[in-house]
């Protein structure tokens, strides 16, 4: 944004003018007049623009501040530090622009090349100015006469006027080349131009400032304080129109968040915002520092000419009149010079006063935002110690929930629905504990349940319903681990209940059924399938009611008959009988009814269109189903031929 200054190298238009100047005329250079005394300026050119740059750049850490502000006590402190920005920026270039008079009015670097071209050019222009103002009457005299003249004066006269165009050409053409030469000589004097550059740059940048950065670009002189204030109260208008954050709490966070999110971000938001702070307060700093060493030099100065004012007043005592008027002109030059100084020094002091006032400001904020920042990191280590007391109540009453588990619970199979329920329960437990303490509200996390739980139902039906059908499976009719079940075609045991499927060891062959090797998985949702039907022992009971029938020969006593297969059947099941009683009673006491029975052999009688049978109804204990069947076939098959006659063989017993 600055400008170069620089003066060291030569300008080839200087160089271009004072060869175009040896071609027309030697010069002698005029004696300069001495240059009027000036206060030596604080700041050289390029110094002022730095200046103003830093001001600039420090003004527009209003808008991070305004990023920043989201409390109301923020917006207040936000609305001091921008009407004291916008006096700082207007006396900086109060400032600028008097130190670019107080430059302006500096004598010029003594170069006796460009002085004396600029001088022989200036006299030269006013010399054929004359010469062509001379020209031009003469001519338009001759012209006059032409319009009266006989006819024998108009030849003469007519050449006359030919003669005094053709000067009056040249005369002009020698000063177009003058005028383009002076053109060059004025943009080679680097003073000059030095002054008024600087002038119209401080103007430039001052268009791109609010109103209160000074008088507009038309306007040379300095900002008065009646239009710094003015702008202030213009500048700040927009602040009022930034819509108020919304109710927080005094750590800064909404008073209807809760979560442990929110807490967390509003300590990392609460360090971020603080750290801002530090470094705009860290560039005021620099600021302050960059205006302090502006003022020292101006300060010394003035402590001179006010010395020099003193020593003057106690020598006018005792002086002559003549050395007198000397004292007097001293005395003006030094008044000139004190006020020059002056119009810098009361800005500079003004500049003081409103940047500390501005880090006051700032160091209010800074120690607001670290209460927030402290108050902000307790709540959220109370509320992770809240978190961390719930989960270990938690977990505390699910190991005295397993321990009264294994000590009170002696069967397997309730034991292991109890650990399972217990280690669902605590799951969700833990579950809902950390996701009511991360959430902001309690919609919220409602809202999250019921869309989790959707898409879930949508994309887990199956698995979803095999969980159900687990706890039908184990439920007071349920199966466990080593049960016989047949499930649709296949009969298997049960080696593995899973949550969501089971596995059966498929039992086949004739009689007495074994392992075939395979294992069989069926999903848990068997039990809601109407198609496949689910069959198991009554756990404890492991027998099952077997049926033949036999074909009587005719001509016998059925009723003799009847009791002789009777007795032969209760003699082939005696080492079974205690075993097969104990299991009815345990159906009886699972059902909670008579509908086992006593679980005894019976034989009843049938007439057909071929004669009588006799079917035999016995219990068979499922691990010597085969050995039971061989000994009741052999016994009835015994009777029936003591009976006299060739009996037809029974048929295969039925299930």
């Amino acid at each position: 944004m600055g400008y170069d200054w620089s003066m060291s190298k030569p300008n080839p238009r200087h160089l271009l003018t004072s060869a175009a100047l040896a071609l027309l005329v030697a010069l002698n250079a005029p004696v300069p007049a001495p240059a009027q005394t000036a206060v030596v300026p604080p700041m050289t050119g390029p110094q002022i623009i730095q200046l103003l740059d830093q001001t600039i750049d420090w003004y527009r850490t209003l808008g991070i501040q305004q990023q920043a502000s989201t409390l109301p006590s923020d917006l207040l402190i936000l609305y001091d530090n921008r009407q004291t920005a916008n006096q700082v920026i207007g006396l900086a270039f109060e400032i600028a622009r008097a130190n670019a008079e107080i430059l302006a009015k500096q004598p010029a670097p003594k170069d006796a090349g460009a002085s004396a071209s600029s001088q022989t050019l200036s006299q030269l222009q006013d010399k054929f100015a004359a010469q062509a103002a001379m020209v031009q009457t003469e001519l338009e005299s001759d012209q006059a006469q032409l319009a009266k003249a006989r006819s024998e004066q108009k030849i003469a006269l007519q050449a006359k006027i030919s003669e005094l165009r053709g000067e009056l050409d040249l005369i002009n053409a020698r000063r177009s080349l003058l005028t383009t030469m002076s053109t060059f000589s004025s943009q080679s004097d680097t003073s000059a131009f030095s002054a008024s550059a600087l002038k119209a740059q401080i103007d430039a940048m001052a268009v791109t400032m609010p109103s209160s950065a000074g008088a507009s670009p038309a306007v040379s002189g300095p900002a008065s304080p009646n239009t710094a204030s003015a702008g202030s109260a213009s500048s700040t208008a927009p602040a009022s129109s930034v819509p108020p954050p919304a109710l927080t709490g005094a750590s800064g966070i909404a008073a209807a968040s809760f979560g442990l999110w929110d807490l967390a971000a509003n300590v990392v938001r609460l360090s971020e915002k603080a750290a801002t702070i530090d470094a705009i307060d860290q560039r005021t700093a620099a600021l302050q520092t960059t205006f302090a060493r502006i003022r020292t030099p101006l300060i010394d100065q003035l402590k001179q000419l006010s010395a020099r004012g003193d020593a003057l007043a106690t020598q006018a005592d005792t002086v002559d009149s003549a050395t007198l008027n000397r004292v007097h002109d001293e005395l003006d030059a030094l008044s000139i010079q004190f006020k020059q100084a002056s119009a810098l020094l009361i800005p500079l002091s003004k500049e003081a006063v409103l940047l500390n006032q501005y880090r006051r400001n700032i160091g209010n904020w800074q120690d607001a935002i670290k209460n927030q920042y402290r108050n902000a990191l307790k709540t959220l280590g109370v509320r992770l110690g809240l978190l961390g007391v719930l989960l270990a109540i938690a977990f505390g009453a699910a190991e005295i929930w397993r321990r009264g588990v294994m000590r009170y619970v002696q069967d397997s199979r309730r034991r292991y629905q109890f650990l399972l329920l217990r280690k669902i329960a605590l799951w969700c437990l833990v579950v809902v504990i950390v996701g009511f303490a991360f959430a902001s509200q309690l919609g919220s996390i409602v809202t999250f349940a019921g869309l989790i739980a959707a898409g879930l139902a949508v994309a887990m039906q199956s698995v979803l319903v095999s969980i159900v059908g687990y706890f039908f499976l184990i439920g007071k009719y349920g199966i466990r681990v080593g049960d016989r079940v047949q499930i649709g075609e296949v009969t298997g045991e049960v080696i593995d209940l899973g949550l969501v499927r089971l596995h059966l060891m498929e039992l086949g062959g004739h009689g007495q059924l074994g392992p075939t090797g395979r294992v069989v998985a069926f999903a848990n949702s068997i039990v809601f399938q109407v198609s496949s039907g689910l069959f198991k022992q009554i756990h404890g009971v492991n027998f099952v009611w077997r049926e033949i029938t036999l074909s009587l020969p005719a001509g016998i006593d059925y009723a003799a008959a009847k009791e002789k297969l009777a007795a032969a059947v209760s003699h082939a099941l005696k080492d079974d009988c205690e075993e097969i009683a104990r299991q009815a009673k345990e159906i009886q006491r699972a059902t909670a009814s008579n509908s086992g029975g006593d679980a005894q052999s019976r034989v009843q009688l049938s007439f057909s269109a071929v004669g009588v049978d006799a079917h035999i109804r016995y219990p068979v204990h499922l691990q010597h189903a085969a050995e039971i069947d061989e000994r009741v076939s052999q016994a009835a098959f015994s009777v029936v031929t003591g009976l006299g006659a060739e009996p037809r063989p029974p048929a295969p017993p039925s299930r």
